[in-house]
């Protein structure tokens, strides 16, 4: 399969703006409206704490699973929770889907999958408990942990690859029929000619053929960034990851899709995954470069920058606009200035040369540099 480019810009922010409500003045309210009021509420609170009731009683388990939210705190009451982070080494796991499965007096207590590498259990019950974690590629690990008093507990679990034929499900990656590879090659190349509709027709045929391969999952994210569908991308393409959690092109597309829906800090992970399974792709140096840069890491977006600009050859112009951008972000006015002209002599109809000779005549109005 010949190599594609992946490349999706991601959308600006909206602004937002400030709404002043009106003044309104409350209307009168006669004596018997406001005893029918308060009957009203009397009986809508007292239907509350039986609902209240229910809750606290309804459920037999000795753990309940779920994401960490703003108020669970609250529902969590007395009880005891425990914080489990998955890692691989030093780094937070978060591509493969993980099972964690937390067992009491060899009894199932609970169990949740994730792919953001951290889950949250509340525990009905205190005591010792026993954590399995299970994902595709990777060692199955195991835990033990005692909870004796009602505290949030944090824990962390290293996964180790395993890379043997059985862990990678034996033939490691599973083949294609030759129809479905017809049609997911027809869809690569409309894609390359950025021919949308024609690439999304052939990946239909070829996911009713092979729903589940990762290859045909990947190219179907790919499309759906190009589309400017990044939520949706977002979700086939953590499936992907699920299913083939080796490929580095894979997790480069996953961080295209946070950073296109403005979620950096999420989008930074599966790109550290990408470039740790495959240091040469720029595209994931590209994408980061440009995360870093959001989030106002303007020396590490250089590093990235520029590693991305090597590895591309200089087949993409726009590294080196963000490159200039990050020198004048941190005080290198000349350095800028440097990066902008060599833009400018060696891709003088490049759609972004308008850009650069503004960045350039700004440096000069604002006396940042000489002008020459």
């Amino acid at each position: 399969m010949r190599p594609h480019s992946i490349f999706v810009v991601a959308g600006l922010g909206s602004i937002g703006t400030l709404v002043y409500p009106g003044r309104a003045c409350a209307p009168f309210v006669s004596k018997e409206v406001l005893f029918i009021m308060c009957e009203k509420f009397r009986l809508a609170f007292s239907r509350f704490q039986l609902f209240l009731c229910f809750l606290l009683f309804a459920s037999p388990t000795p753990a309940c699973c779920q994401d960490r939210s703003a108020d669970q705190a609250g529902l969590r009451g007395n009880r005891a929770e425990v914080s489990i982070t998955l890692k691989e080494g030093s780094s937070q796991l978060i591509g493969p889907l993980v099972t964690v499965k937390l067992f009491r007096m060899g009894s199932l207590a609970g169990t949740m999958t994730t792919t953001k590498g951290r889950v949250v259990f509340i525990l009905n019950a205190l005591g010792d408990y026993t954590i399995t974690a299970d994902a595709v590629g990777y060692r199955t690990a195991q835990k033990e942990i005692s909870v004796p008093v009602a505290v949030e507990a944090e824990e962390e679990i290293a996964l180790q690859r395993d890379s043997t034929p059985e862990a990678l499900g034996n033939a490691g990656r599973p083949v294609l029929a030759p129809k479905a590879k017809e049609f997911l090659d027809k869809a690569f190349e409309a894609l390359n000619e950025n021919k949308l509709d024609q690439a999304e027709k052939n990946i239909s045929e070829a996911s009713n053929l092979a729903p589940n391969h990762p290859d045909v999952l990947y190219l179907q994210g790919v499309i759906l960034l190009r589309r400017g569908q990044a939520e949706h991308a977002q979700a086939v393409l953590e499936k992907t990851a699920q299913i083939d959690p080796q490929n580095s092109r894979v997790f480069t597309a996953l961080g295209m899709a946070f950073m296109n829906e403005n979620k950096y800090d999420s989008a930074t992970a599966p790109l550290l995954q990408s470039i740790q399974l495959d240091a040469s792709n720029w595209e994931a140096h590209w994408m980061l470069a440009r995360v870093l840069y959001r989030q106002e890491k303007y020396d590490s977006c250089l590093q990235e920058a520029r590693q991305a600009l090597s590895q591309s050859h200089g087949s993409q112009p726009e590294v080196e606009l963000l490159i200039a951008q990050s020198q004048t972000a941190v005080g290198k006015f000349e350095d800028s200035a440097d990066t902008l002209r060599t833009f400018l002599r060696t891709h003088p109809n490049d759609k972004g040369a308008a850009t650069a000779r503004r960045w350039l005549d700004r440096l000069v109005a604002d006396g940042k540099i000489r002008k020459q």
